[in-house]
């Protein structure tokens, strides 16, 4: 997960690796109690990203087991 100050828009998240990409400047307060937050993310770049760091993981684990 990121953060970004800067304006943005969708195609500026392709190709991303993170998860997702907190928005700072696009969060709104609708009142005291209650605040509506944006993330931005690249579905299959990030979906992917997160695959490959689950097999080097698994690669990992199973290397200190021998």
């Amino acid at each position: 997960m990121s953060y970004t100050n800067d304006e943005v828009v969708s195609t500026d998240m392709l190709g991303n690796n993170n998860s997702s990409i907190f928005d700072i400047k696009a969060g709104i307060s609708l009142n005291p109690n209650f605040v509506k937050l944006v993330a931005w993310y690249d579905n299959e770049w990030g979906y992917s990203r997160r695959v490959l760091d689950l097999l080097e993981h698994v690669a990992k684990v199973d290397a200190s087991k021998k």
